[in-house]
């Protein structure tokens, strides 16, 4: 099964790694993660994200509406994201605890659909 791990982290993250040893820290601990998830064979994609260079865009009225930067209503930060393929939904759990944004934030498991074509 194919679940998406999203990493979601406080909105004030940055503020806390702008500390060069917290952040050296941080990122050692995501080079590990990463690379236990590469070296167990189950991750299939994924990527690390810039929100604080986001636009977030609606449509009212038939108009587009763009804001630059994070949405105001987002009260964590999609800073990335992994594809894993496992057995079970408590292995991409056991996965999802492991990751250090569920330490400062929370990593959200998502089931991937499989897409059915006509």
């Amino acid at each position: 099964m194919e679940f998406v791990l999203a990493f979601q982290q406080p909105p004030n993250v940055y503020e806390t790694y702008a500390d060069l040893l917290k952040a050296q820290q941080v990122s050692l601990a995501w080079k590990q993660y990463m690379g236990a998830l590469a070296a167990a064979g189950v991750m299939r994609a994924g990527t690390q994200l810039d929100p604080r260079n986001a636009s977030t865009v609606r449509m009212r009225d038939g108009q587009r509406q763009v804001q630059d930067g994070p949405s105001p209503d987002a009260h964590a930060l999609f800073g990335g994201f992994v594809v894993i393929n496992v057995e079970t939904l408590a292995e991409a759990l056991n996965w999802a605890e492991l990751s250090p944004s569920s330490s400062a934030g929370f990593t959200e498991v998502i089931p991937v659909l499989p897409i059915t074509r006509a």
